[in-house]
């Protein structure tokens, strides 16, 4: 808890747009939390107010990572801000085209039925790509720049953001076929909260953890430096073997989708 108000009042201090984001992110998330008490509309089973919570809380926390993780990058004021600003903004509009659609009820995503659909769902993934190429500079600078940080978490940053960076890719091959399920139609049973498909492939389940992964890692080798007394050779030994088996969960989740099998069949 300390990391994140630490994290909190970093980022309010060096970057105040992106934390109004990060803010705004949040209060979308109690918005949508109200919205399901009170709204029982549902698509394809489940409350409209779903993807939208959960969207703006995944939302929340890669902005906040990023605008945290940038202070460690020997980088001009200026480039930090224009990073900063950027990923905010195309934030905003992607949680604010998600929470719009949610209250509409229609789908955000794959939703073409319409022309205005349509154009907010290519908006969507206008802005996506512009993350996407944001996470490719940061792969780049971190493998040829040296971070204001420690060697092994520098390691454990690099591999979040290759995972990161996987992560997307998946979301892309949901795009590619307009559906995140496999093996049958979007909707159905699925897992409480995250609504994975327990009948059918999930692409949802890979693009999950390896957005997620840029925390995960960077966290793992904050503890490890913590509690254990490991010189930096082994520190990044211990955290390339955590990443790899992160990875290899990744990868077997996503192999399992598109094999058209649930992770969990209830």
């Amino acid at each position: 808890m300390n990391q994140i108000t630490h994290a909190l009042n970093t980022v309010k201090k060096e970057s105040p747009f992106l934390y109004g984001t990060v803010i705004l992110s949040f209060a979308m998330a109690l918005v949508c939390i109200v919205g399901m008490l009170i709204d029982s509309r549902t698509i394809l089973g489940v409350s409209v107010w779903l993807k939208p919570l959960k969207f703006a809380i995944s939302g929340g926390v890669f902005t906040l990572t990023v605008g945290y993780l940038n202070l460690f990058y020997p980088y001009s004021n200026l480039k930090k801000s224009i990073i900063n600003n950027t990923i905010a903004f195309t934030m905003v509009v992607d949680l604010g085209i998600v929470l719009l659609q949610g209250a509409r009820g229609v789908q955000s995503h794959f939703n073409q039925s319409t022309l205005f659909d349509a154009i907010l769902y290519m908006t969507m993934g206008v802005f996506i790509t512009i993350n996407v190429l944001i996470m490719a500079i940061f792969i780049i600078d971190t493998i040829r720049l040296k971070l204001k940080t420690s060697k092994s978490m520098q390691w454990a940053i690099l591999l979040g953001w290759l995972i990161i960076f996987f992560g997307s890719w998946v979301g892309g091959q949901m795009v590619s076929q307009l559906s995140h399920t496999v093996g049958a139609v979007d909707g159905g049973a699925g897992l409480p909260l995250m609504n994975w498909s327990t009948i059918a492939g999930d692409l949802r389940i890979a693009h999950f953890f390896g957005l997620h992964g840029l925390q995960i890692l960077p966290f793992f080798a904050l503890i490890l430096a913590k509690r254990w007394k490991l010189t930096i050779w082994k520190q990044t030994l211990v955290i390339s073997f955590f990443g790899f088996l992160y990875a290899a969960w990744i990868g077997f989740t996503f192999y399992q989708a598109k094999q058209g099998i649930a992770l969990l069949a209830i």
